[in-house]
């Protein structure tokens, strides 16, 4: 098959053919549809979170099931699926008592040391990003990283509930527990920034603030749900949202993966408001909270794939889509072909779009 190859930070990637073997077990061939180009990509892409080459990136996938192995019983060859980085083992502590994102066993998924890898490359064994490989053409994956979903469903919007959409969302849902009438300030519009303006729209939030520095985003936020925008390039973004809010905000997500944008989060909370960081911060650096703020119960915390359960909420989500509560359409900014993962990260760090979707049909 095909795939592009992650050769280092900062540098191209480059289309060539990888081996990939057949399901055994509870494993599933997925022939890769639609793969989302994701912000956390991008971090491994250039260097700000490490990853070893050669690699495959690409982890927000929807496809179609070619092949399982002999002791699956949920799927079966034709069913559509999502994949998602989110695996579980299904018998750990976390598993068990409803955090299966928080997975302790995930290895319990890989194939045993000894086993012939997954995928080979240039006769070596090659790693795709948390065991997700989506800028390649198939995906040989454990059976708890794909839920199944109704062929109806166009797979370019489902894929973006692999990752961005269930971030986003699950962040306000799941995480942060958005409560009805309430503020919220939203830090980064690109696409994980974007679900969370919805997923707060959806719990019923009464001001929801997004913050920027591009006007399209800005713009694209307020059709998804945003009450009030503010351009971050024009000022203080947090002396903004004091404006509009008086004392501050109940919630705010930071989206993004900057310290500096973190912090912003917790200083626009109103006493007792909570801070969620659901971007990357880079691994050296570390996120600061006063004693005042403290001592006004605000509260910081982080937020892994939108605290999903991911068999039950992504159908659940896809059903917010067909009632029209959830706009996946708006999200898919542009469709490319598998060579042009390279200007599709161009095009994120330049705000023009909120996804680009690699399409392999």
């Amino acid at each position: 098959m095909r795939a592009a190859i992650f050769n280092g930070p900062k540098q191209p990637q480059v289309i060539d053919e990888v081996e990939i073997d057949k399901p055994k077990g509870r494993e599933v061939l997925v022939r890769t549809v639609a793969c989302g180009v994701c912000h956390s990509d991008l971090h491994f892409a250039d260097g700000v979170w490490p990853m070893m080459p050669p690699a495959i990136l690409g982890h927000e996938t929807a496809g179609i099931i070619e092949e399982v192995g002999a002791d699956v019983t949920e799927f079966k060859s034709g069913d559509h699926v999502i994949a998602c980085l989110a695996l579980f083992c299904g018998t750990c502590e976390k598993c068990l008592s409803g955090s299966p994102h928080l997975c302790f066993n995930t290895r319990a998924t890989e194939r045993k040391k000894g086993e012939r890898p997954r995928l080979l490359y240039r006769g070596k064994p090659i790693q795709g990003i948390l065991s997700m490989a989506g800028f390649a053409e198939q995906q040989l994956l454990h059976e708890n990283a794909v839920v199944k979903i109704p062929d109806d469903i166009p797979l370019d919007r489902a894929a973006l509930v692999g990752c961005g959409v269930t971030t986003g969302v699950g962040a306000a849902l799941n995480t942060a527990k958005v409560e009805a009438g309430s503020t919220v300030a939203v830090f980064g519009c690109g696409g994980i920034g974007l679900a969370a303006v919805q997923g707060a729209r959806i719990a019923g939030a009464l001001q929801i603030i997004a913050v920027d520095m591009f006007e399209s985003k800005l713009a694209m936020a307020k059709r998804l749900g945003a009450t009030d925008t503010v351009d971050a390039s024009a000022g203080d973004p947090v002396a903004a949202i004091m404006d509009l809010t008086g004392r501050g905000v109940d919630y705010s997500f930071e989206c993004i993966g900057l310290k500096k944008v973190a912090e912003q989060a917790i200083a626009c909370l109103k006493p007792g408001g909570t801070a969620t960081i659901i971007g990357m911060i880079p691994l050296a650096e570390k996120v600061e909270m006063d004693s005042p703020s403290l001592l006004s119960e605000r509260k910081l915390q982080g937020c892994f794939m939108g605290s999903s359960r991911f068999r039950l909420d992504a159908p659940k989500y896809l059903q917010y889509y067909r009632q029209g509560r959830l706009n996946l359409d708006d999200m898919v900014t542009r469709k490319a072909g598998l060579g042009d993962v390279d200007e599709a990260f161009r095009a994120m760090k330049a705000g023009e779009v909120v996804r680009t979707v690699i399409m392999f049909e």
